[in-house]
């Protein structure tokens, strides 16, 4: 792993992760039509506030503004509402007549002559067959929104002339037609799609306004319960709205949740497996604390950026984008006045972004350091407090927590400062596009009511706040993508090397051949082993000796290939180890180690760890032949007896003697002891060798040891010094011949008895 590699800026490591995600794409298909449903509900929400204030505050009514809504998508133009103050003047005709306010060049009414100014008096002679001397405004909104399409109405006008009087004029404007009636030689493709839109909006509108009741005659008290009763349907659809909103959201939550833990799960698993086939040296260097913080606590923080992807990044931009819509709808001018900031806002979260991804890069690397040390000191807690070592253990971690800490702040501190600049961005385009559109309502310019402005102000506050909310995706985004380069540093590690045409390796026969062996562990300056050579006959015993260093461990663990020489080579019956699968030559070996490796589980397991389809009876008769059934036997669950973490509650001797029998059950051909009998006491050790006695018999065995007992019996003893084999014989020979055996006997293998 490049541990100090410098970030690539992209977040490529990032979409890697997603192979994980896209096998759940129906889930995903739902997740996102949800967010969509969401967004879109969501601005419907804060439309409906306009009708609601138009019936609220007066201005015209419901039906009203339905009304005129629907002659500016069907014509092109728009009317002046009259507030209070021209209805109660004494003098006002305004209630019995339209007052064009703007027309749209090219619409309906353009090309039939209408202008701005205006006033329609009649339409359809309505005047004539109603027998009325005035039509009231309402009416006559009524008569052009309701008009059938595909026909022509005569309408009565009035226009001032230059000296500012009325002129009257009669124009005939035409309906739109049937979007299916239009044919291909009249418009053009694209303008027929927006013709049959408008064309289904205004008949969508006049569904809605037959559920309201019309009339322009009617009594105030009429009037107020025609109002009261529009205010209750309008918030029966705001809360069908919200309701259908909520139910989407629950389920677009929850299946973005599902969706990012499954795929979490996959990759934790697959991580792990990897790991599994890693050689051995990879931790050697490196450590197991910080791939365990990579396995465990970087996938999840790769998890966080794909659920905040399928979550708010998702919903909130759709929030935004849909509230952006209902603003154009309104006003295009504005909204586009407002999203002037979009290019600073990209800028600024481009930039926090990258500094993100940095600062939480650090900040995963200070946490695997800080997790590193916590677990040396706790697991070694009793050393700790034999030497009174409290208060340097408690420095130290003092200062890899502050480093943490420190870089726990920077990303802080860019978090902290993504909202507050985005609002300062949002306010200043806010302000702009309010001051202009308080312009606009105050001079009556640009067609824009109070209603229609405050609604505007509300999606375009409304938008900004999703804006806001979604600010720190980026920024989640970057810390996912630092955490999931960890994560596949792991993942693209090499695995155990197996050649491609690898043999399977029959059980060992002959012998065991190292042959100019030479090996330098990964970063180490000198090599442990040089030009090691030895040869071992099949059912020998040998045992390695030698002082700390000198390279004794080392040559036995190129034999199950966790190491592979640099120069030389393994040989067992004359074939390369190299070339052979790695489950065959395994299968042959069995490992009992000085420090006691146990698992989380049984005790019956933990002994047939190594024969899965091992019966109750064999490991029992394992368990009596390395002097191991006699204390099981009086656990309260005997072989269900389960051994907890760091094998609390047995012994050293214990739990020495249930990895022999492990051992034992394996059955293998050749036995690898690395000072196995360091923590089994003198009367536990007669009995085992007395075992083990006959368990060598007829097999191949590499023993490791400082205890004279151990080493007197082996069929051969190679003495080891500076990773070299200085001499091999027997112990008569070897005191008498070589000084290193004489010297270790002396000092270790006497005093170890």
């Amino acid at each position: 792993m490049r541990a100090e590699a410098k970030p690539d800026r992209s977040v490529k490591e990032f979409w890697r992760i997603w192979k994980y995600v896209w096998p759940q794409w129906p889930r995903l298909v739902v997740v996102v039509a949800t967010a969509v449903m969401i967004g879109m509900l969501f601005s419907v929400s804060f439309v409906t506030i306009i009708p609601l204030l138009k019936v609220m505050m007066g201005e015209e009514g419901l039906q009203g503004w339905l009304d005129r809504k629907s002659c500016e998508i069907r014509y092109g133009m728009d009317f002046y509402v009259p507030d209070r103050a021209d209805l109660m003047r004494q003098d006002s005709q305004i209630a019995y007549f339209l007052l064009v306010n703007a027309v749209e060049e090219d619409g309906l009414a353009w090309q039939a002559g209408i202008r701005a100014r205006d006033r329609i008096v009649d339409v359809g002679g309505f005047r004539e067959t109603s027998g009325r001397e005035s039509v009231p405004a309402s009416k006559l909104l009524e008569l052009l929104a309701t008009a059938d399409d595909g026909v022509t109405l005569d309408l009565a006008m009035l226009r001032s002339t230059s000296q500012g009087a009325l002129e009257p004029m009669a124009l005939e404007l035409t309906t739109r037609k049937h979007p299916d009636a239009i044919g291909a030689d009249e418009m053009s493709l694209g303008a027929r799609l927006r013709w049959g839109v408008e064309w289904a909006l205004v008949n969508r509108m006049q569904w809605v306004a037959g559920f309201l009741p019309r009339g322009e005659d009617k009594s105030l008290e009429e009037a107020r319960s025609d109002n009261e009763r529009a205010v209750v349907i309008i918030i029966v659809v705001m809360g069908v709205i919200t309701l259908v909103r909520c139910v989407a959201t629950f389920y677009q939550k929850y299946l973005a949740e599902k969706v990012v833990q499954v795929a979490i799960a996959r990759l934790r698993a697959d991580v792990y497996r990897h790991v599994l086939y890693m050689p051995v040296g990879f931790f050697s260097a490196k450590g197991t604390s910080d791939t365990i913080s990579r396995v465990v606590g970087d996938t999840a923080t790769a998890g966080k950026g794909i659920k905040i992807l399928l979550g708010k990044a998702l919903r909130e931009p759709m929030k935004a984008f849909f509230c952006l819509l209902g603003a154009m709808v309104l006003s295009w001018q504005l909204t586009l006045i407002f999203l002037a900031a979009a290019p600073p806002t990209v800028a600024c979260l481009s930039l926090l972004g990258k500094r993100m991804r940095k600062a939480t890069r650090r900040s995963l690397m200070s946490s695997a350091r800080m997790l590193g040390r916590l677990q040396d000191s706790v697991s070694a807690l009793p050393v700790v407090k034999v030497y009174n070592r409290q208060d340097r253990e408690a420095s130290l971690f003092g200062a890899v927590n502050r480093q943490f800490l420190r870089r726990t702040l920077r990303m802080a501190k860019v978090e902290a400062a993504t909202q507050p600049i985005l609002e300062v961005l949002g306010m200043i385009a806010g302000s702009a596009a309010l001051v202009v559109g308080a312009h606009w309502v105050f001079s009556m310019r640009g067609g824009m009511e109070g209603s229609e402005f405050f609604a505007l102000l509300v999606l375009l506050g409304t938008s900004a706040e999703s804006v806001r909310k979604a600010s720190d995706v980026w920024n989640s985004v970057q810390s996912a993508n630092a955490a999931t380069e960890r994560v596949f540093e792991v993942v693209d590690a090499p695995l155990e090397k197996e050649d491609p045409e690898a043999f399977v390796l029959p059980p060992l026969r002959d012998r065991i051949e190292f042959r100019n062996v030479t090996f330098t562990y990964p970063q180490a300056d000198s090599p442990a082993l040089r030009d090691v050579s030895l040869e071992v006959q099949a059912g020998q015993t040998v045992a390695i000796v030698g002082a700390n260093g000198s390279g004794k461990t080392t040559l036995v663990n190129l034999l199950p290939r966790f190491y592979d020489p640099d120069a030389g080579q393994v040989r067992i019956d004359g074939q390369d180890i190299r070339m052979a699968t790695l489950v065959s030559l395994r299968d042959q070996i069995g490992l009992v180690t000085q420090t006691v490796a146990t698992f989380n589980d049984t005790v019956a397991a933990n002994i047939g760890y190594g024969k899965p389809d091992a019966t109750r009876e064999e490991i029992i008769a394992a368990a009596r032949r390395a002097h191991v059934h006699e204390f099981i036997d009086t656990l309260p669950n005997g072989y269900d007896t389960m051994i907890g973490e760091h094998s609390t509650g047995f012994s050293g001797g214990q739990l020495q003697r249930i990895v022999i029998a492990r051992a034992i059950l394996k059955n293998p051909t050749i036995l690898i002891f690395d000072e196995a009998m360091s923590q089994v006491d003198a009367e536990s050790e007669a009995k085992i060798n007395e075992a083990l006695g006959d368990l060598m018999r007829g097999r191949t065995c590499f023993i490791i040891a400082h205890r004279f007992s151990t080493v007197i019996g082996a069929d051969r003893i190679v003495v080891m010094e500076g990773g070299r084999i200085v001499d091999q014989g027997v112990h008569a020979e070897l005191m008498e011949r070589c000084g290193v055996y004489r010297g270790l006997y002396e000092t270790q293998l006497v005093a170890a008895r």
